[in-house]
């Protein structure tokens, strides 16, 4: 048995993560994104809830009223075959419940999607805790610019600047993290997050750039990934 050594405090934030087992994919369609995202939504709830039942009543699911969360959701960024949250509890233990029914609850339609049996996620997740302003704000900066790594450009001619904005460009439109959210916060799924309990170091679009920017400038020097080669 693995015995975690952070101990997750209120007020309090945790970079928490994991992966598939032996690296494997864990999200094989826009269909298993899309569940993931749902399940940060609904799973976020001392209420014990049903997607099917859910979809009954409710077009939207986001417009589930879900009730006292677990977490506030700061950031969250979904790979093909792992996944970074940015958290803090709101609730005793809160963290620990929330990631338990969001991988157990994925891991159950996966398995049966796929026709497959064990354990879909490497071990326990993960955890990391985020004890300065400074860390804080890399760990915004390092969340969403994990796609980074799924683009490829053959535009070996593009100046320096070019590609800059075409890497901005490029994470800004990723569909599966939060980073949207925080240029539009109109955005469908900004309704996972919980900006309110996070420092606003980034109140506007503008801001969220300039900081990303300043990330992108240095080029292949990007923030370096807990998971290691991940892909």
């Amino acid at each position: 048995m693995v015995t975690r050594t952070v101990e997750f405090a209120p007020q309090e934030f945790y970079h928490v993560y994991n992966r598939g087992t032996d690296k494997r994919i864990i999200f094989e369609s826009p269909e298993d994104y899309q569940r993931f995202l749902s399940l940060l939504y609904l799973a976020n709830s001392t209420k014990s809830v049903s997607i099917k039942d859910i979809k009954k009543t409710h077009k939207n699911i986001y417009e589930f009223e879900r009730g006292e969360n677990l977490v506030a959701v700061g950031a969250y960024c979904l790979m093909p075959n792992h996944f970074h949250l940015l958290l803090t509890p709101l609730a005793e233990q809160g963290i620990s419940k929330f990631m338990s029914k969001l991988m157990t609850g994925y891991s159950m339609y996966f398995n049966k999607k796929y026709e497959r049996t064990g354990g879909l996620f490497e071990s326990r997740f993960k955890a990391k805790h985020s004890d300065s302003d400074e860390y804080l704000k890399y760990l915004f900066s390092y969340i969403h610019l994990n796609p980074v790594k799924l683009f490829k450009s053959n535009e070996s001619d593009d100046t320096y600047f070019d590609m800059t904005k075409k890497i901005y460009n490029d994470v800004c439109l990723y569909p599966y993290s939060s980073l949207m959210a925080y240029i539009n916060h109109e955005y469908l799924s900004s309704r996972i997050l919980n900006q309110e309990h996070f420092p606003r170091y980034f109140s506007t679009a503008t801001d969220v750039k300039s900081e990303l920017l300043d990330w992108i400038s240095f080029g292949t020097e990007f923030p370096r990934s807990d998971l290691g080669n991940s892909r």
